[in-house]
């Protein structure tokens, strides 16, 4: 007899109770079981199943034994309590289903199908065509029932191609088209799958050559809708356009375009059809306008173009494109809008920038060169040669001789602080930057040196009173890293000695604190050996105020008349500037002091030599003008002065004979007397040089807010010749170390040629030389018998023992 359909679904769907439970048959709401359904363990039963397929398939329930045959242990009754044994086994012959029945069930799952492609109601419940699949998987239909529901959808799909070959649309239209299109067979497809679920994981699974129903799906509208030519030919171009609106300031529907990349993604499709295109149609696109950009605007508007355009596309793989195109999407922006125009950019407005401190754009161009291979490279060289220019015009000319070294600060000031914001304290650039201060700062030989050494008198002068100590501590730190650049440093040294000894005799020095620290970068920067000649000079200093001290003391016990009190500084020789020796005519009374002070300081150290340096010494006297002022000269305006005790008038002649100055160091003291601020004597005829002839006289109406006057003195002030001897002096000095370098290699070598000896003085010398010079320096040492020649070869040279 034919089974219904609820019989037959009954008869299907068996579950078993084992144990305690009862047996029922199942309806159709419950799901077949399974080997692990049917293993349950009690305390009174234990269950073992017999031999069983791989699957568990109850076909029909047999009305003799009620779903399974069991039977009893021989031991099972043997003691009260013992646990029972069950085997079960498959049913023997497997239900007959009706006639016709593949058929009847296909034709209801293709009526579905077909409701679901029309979007018309389904008759049919979906359980019941979920369990008609399963009933038909189960008895070995799956390859044709695969097959027919792969001809149906196909056919739908075929249908559907017509209206995108057909009429022609505007582009936007045919978009929004073809993507209702896609979203509809997705839900179409999505909802057959649900029904053919049991097929899905049950033959798909099982057979890998079989497409799954959702990548059949997309296969077939692949294969007959987007793969048609014409198709994909409007599809991508209309997308193109829609990109390229945007790109043009456009407002367009970032869900459409999201949408249909994603449709070409998913129907793995999107390289081959779409992303070559638009990576083709990017390129053009920015290569035409980096070019026109370039011309039309200056580099601060042209890079912040670049940028905007950068996050526009960053968002555009954010809103719509696939990740995928990402980096070629970004490269290709990169290298037109950038890579392309590198040079052009940095030629245009690298300077610009730099001059006008523009830190922003100068930290947005690092941001965008460090994304190219070779931007942050031609940066680099760019920036070198910035600064080497600039640092040029700084040094080279003399008229900015006055004020260099600020200038040098400030420019060093700029480029850290462009470091610091801009470049990120880039390695390389900072490396850059010291070689490209070392390589201007040199081009002008000596003068940078003598400079800075006259720029750290200046800070260091009481007079200074520009910056607090700890402002002045930080001067001090910046001035050093411009020493550090500068390779002749013994010109840095002869000067700053100069200048530091005139500090600290005329006690001008600001502060001693700040001396002995300048004293300590010094030594950390070049060594003891650079800074022991300028340790010595405050050695002195302290001894010279214990000295006196000890002077003083003797003085009390001396009945010497006159009010004078003498203050000798002793300096040793070896340690301070050299000074030429002067012979003046000095008062008695000054004559007297001088040979006590020896007697007394002979006294105590034997053997030594006293030279009085007339030209370092300075005083105080009491003048009698309407009002009683002290006036703090030179030794030299001082005796100059006290002619006027003699006389109210006096000639330059009388003047130069009365006191046995030196004729120029003597026309300079008397202009600073009778010429300057404080004029305490007037000069006859009116002038600012002092010519033969001159008369000078007491200015008795001199008048002053102050008590006690400083009168500029100017012997202090460096004169050329002055000047000229400093570097004379260095290039003795050099003299002496190159000779000492030559004996000593030579000495280590035995033999060595022209060229070789030569490389080894660059390395060992520490300040700048020519090669002319070093062969005067080898000619000098054959003559003295240092080294001689070869022979037979005229550029190898040979120790003398």
């Amino acid at each position: 007899m034919p089974l219904t359909r609820n019989e037959q679904n009954s008869s299907l769907k068996p579950d078993l109770e084992i144990g305690p439970r009862k047996r029922r048959a199942s309806g159709s709401n419950h799901r077949k079981r399974t080997r692990d359904d049917l293993c349950e363990s009690g305390d009174e039963n234990n269950i073992v199943m017999g031999e069983a397929p791989k699957r568990a398939n109850f076909s029909a329930l047999s009305p003799s034994n009620n779903g399974f045959t069991s039977r009893a242990s021989p031991l099972a009754n043997s003691k009260p309590g013992s646990s029972k044994k069950l085997v079960i086994k498959n049913f023997k012959v497997r239900p007959e289903l009706p006639e016709n029945y593949q058929e009847q069930t296909w034709q209801r799952l293709k009526e579905a199908v077909e409701a679901i492609h029309t979007s018309r109601p389904i008759k049919y419940s979906l359980e019941e065509l979920y369990q008609a699949v399963e009933n038909m998987c189960s008895h070995k239909m799956s390859a044709a029932l695969y097959d027919k529901l792969k001809i149906v959808c196909e056919s739908h799909v075929r249908s559907q191609i017509g209206q995108y070959t057909g009429e022609m649309l505007d582009s936007l239209s045919y978009l929004k088209q073809l993507n209702t299109c896609w979203l509809d067979h997705c839900r179409q497809m999505i909802m057959i799958r649900s029904i053919f679920l049991f097929l899905d994981r049950t033959y798909v699974l099982q057979n890998s050559f079989v497409s799954s129903i959702w990548d059949m799906g997309l296969d077939l509208f692949r294969t007959h809708i987007i793969s048609n030519k014409t198709v994909q030919l409007r599809t991508v171009d209309g997308l193109l356009q829609l990109i390229e609106s945007e790109r043009g300031g456009d407002v367009v529907d970032h869900s459409l375009l999201k949408s249909l990349l994603r449709m070409l993604s998913d129907l793995q499709i999107y390289q081959e059809a779409f992303e070559k295109k638009f990576l083709d149609a990017t390129d053009r696109l920015y290569a035409a306008e980096g070019r026109q950009l370039m011309h039309e605007r200056d580099v601060p508007a042209y890079l912040a173009h670049v940028d905007r355009r950068l996050e526009e596309e960053s968002q555009r793989i954010m809103y719509y494109l696939d990740h995928t195109t990402r980096k070629p999407l970004i490269a290709c922006v990169e290298k037109q809008l950038l890579e392309t125009h590198i040079s052009m950019i940095l030629q245009k407005g690298l300077d610009d920038l730099l001059d006008l401190n523009r830190t922003q754009d100068l930290a947005l161009l690092y941001n965008l060169f460090q994304r190219t291979k070779s931007g942050l490279i031609e940066l680099c060289l760019y920036f070198s040669a910035y600064i080497k220019k600039t640092g040029t015009t700084i040094i080279i000319n003399p008229e900015k001789d006055k004020t260099m070294v600020q200038e040098l600060l400030d420019f060093k000031d700029k480029m850290d602080n462009v470091m610091t914001e801009c470049f990120a304290d880039n390695e390389k650039f900072q490396n850059t930057l010291k070689e490209s201060f070392e390589s201007f700062i040199n081009k002008r030989l000596n003068k940078p040196a003598e400079l800075v050494a006259k720029y750290v008198d200046n800070k260091l002068r009481a007079g200074n009173k520009e910056a607090t100590e700890e402002e002045l501590e930080r001067l001090l730190d910046k001035i050093m890293v411009i020493f550090r650049f500068i390779h002749g440093k013994d010109v840095f040294e002869a000067f700053y000695k100069k200048d530091l000894a005139k500090r600290l005799l005329v006690g001008k020095s600001a502060s001693v604190d700040a001396e002995k620290s300048m004293l300590s970068k010094l030594k950390q920067e070049c060594g003891g050996a650079f800074t022991s000649k300028l340790e010595g000079m405050f050695k002195d200093m302290e001894l010279s105020k214990d000295i006196m001290i000890a002077f003083k003391q003797h003085m009390q016990h001396q009945n010497i008349p006159g009010n004078i009190d003498l203050t000798v500084n002793i300096l040793t020789m070896g340690y301070w500037p050299t000074y030429t020796p002067m012979e003046v005519h000095l008062p008695s009374e000054m004559v007297k002091l001088q040979e006590i002070f020896k007697h007394f300081y002979l006294s105590k150290h034997s053997g030594r030599k006293l030279q009085w340096q007339p030209n370092l010494g300075h005083c105080v006297v009491k003048a009698q003008f309407k009002e009683v002022k002290e006036l703090h000269v030179s030794l030299f305006q001082s005796l100059v002065l006290l002619m006027f005790n003699e006389g109210d008038d006096h000639s330059l002649e009388d003047i130069a004979q009365a006191t046995g100055i030196e004729d120029t160091e003597l026309r300079r003291t008397l202009q600073s007397l009778a010429c300057g601020k404080a004029r305490v004597i007037t000069k006859t005829p009116k002038g600012r040089d002092i010519e033969d002839g001159d008369r000078f006289s007491f200015n008795g109406d001199f008048k002053h807010r102050l008590c006690r006057i400083k009168i500029n003195q100017v012997q202090m002030k460096e004169t050329a010749e002055e000047q000229s001897n400093t570097q004379e002096r260095v290039f003795q000095d050099r003299q002496y170390q190159i000779d000492a370098a030559i004996v000593r290699i030579m000495k280590m070598r035995k033999t060595l040629t022209h060229t070789l000896l030569v490389s080894e003085l660059y390395n060992q010398l520490k300040f700048p030389v020519k090669p002319s010079d070093l062969k005067k320096r080898i000619e000098s040492l054959i003559d003295r018998d240092y080294m001689e020649r070869d022979k037979d070869n005229q550029n190898q040279y040979h120790y003398v023992a």
